[in-house]
């Protein structure tokens, strides 16, 4: 009888369990890429509390999964997750989806799908203000340097189109690869603008450059991942992205820009 007795409770716990989770749209985000997601330890009107009680997350994405949740009429949850955990997370059913600043590449679409763009970005290289690599404007401009990008991202593949390039090991973070530029381990490191334009208002000893990179705009872009055969959920989510204009979007990255805790301290 006791055994039956458990046996029902964790039932009953497991469904009420699945009645909340109905309720919620869970997404997964590194929240340490400013000024597209990070972490805050203070609430505020625009943060989102992480599940899991790790602080609140703020930034881009975040405005964004804000404006998906309400349209789904679901109660908005942000998980925190490394980001080789992301798409794992996704498929394992941890997260109904990830608003990280991903670019929709023809790699992730084999084992993910993914919405339209909500945010086209250029690519550019961090570099030290002071340095040999401070003015240049091609990629022949940046010959010998030793550049590194984000572990398993596509920026780190672009790294290749410069001649003679010393291509640094990927690092997991853009914290990380700051502190690799300024100790000088690092002459520099891809990033798309805006987090370019972040870390060099937090640190005017840094400067980014625009050498002309050859990318697709697939791999420019940045659209939110949904586990694979989902197509009423990503025409729900295109329609709320449709009706987020340019002015809009620009609007809410400059935000994100300013208000980041890096450009608080």
């Amino acid at each position: 009888m006791k055994r039956i007795i458990v046996t029902l409770l964790a039932i009953a716990m497991l469904l009420s369990t699945c009645a909340i989770a109905e309720g919620q749209f869970r997404v997964g985000m590194e929240c340490d890429y400013p000024p597209f997601n990070w972490t805050q330890v203070e609430a505020d009107e625009n943060a989102v509390p992480i599940d899991g009680g790790f602080g609140y997350a703020g930034g881009y994405d975040v405005e964004i999964a804000k404006r998906i949740a309400e349209a789904l009429d679901k109660e908005l949850v942000v998980v925190k997750i490394e980001w080789d955990g992301l798409i794992p997370a996704l498929n394992s059913d941890m997260i109904d989806a990830v608003i990280a600043g991903m670019s929709p590449t023809a790699e992730r679409k084999i084992t993910v799908d993914f919405t339209d763009a909500y945010y086209n970005s250029d690519l550019v290289v961090v570099v030290n203000k002071d340095g040999a690599y401070a003015e240049a404007a091609s990629l022949e401009d940046l010959s010998g340097a030793k550049i590194t990008g984000q572990l398993n991202t596509f920026h780190y593949t672009v790294i290749d189109q410069i001649p003679d390039v010393q291509k640094m090991p990927a690092m997991e973070t853009f914290p990380a690869m700051t502190v690799a530029l300024s100790s000088g381990a690092i002459d520099g490191y891809i990033s798309e603008r805006p987090g370019a334009v972040q870390a060099c208002a937090a640190n005017d000893a840094l400067t980014f450059v625009t050498p002309g990179f050859e990318a697709s705009e697939e791999d420019t872009s940045i659209a939110v991942a949904l586990k694979q055969g989902q197509p009423e959920l990503i025409e729900q989510i295109n329609a709320v992205l449709a009706g987020i204009d340019a002015d809009e979007r620009n609007a809410l990255m400059d935000n994100a820009v300013l208000t980041s805790p890096i450009m608080a301290e």
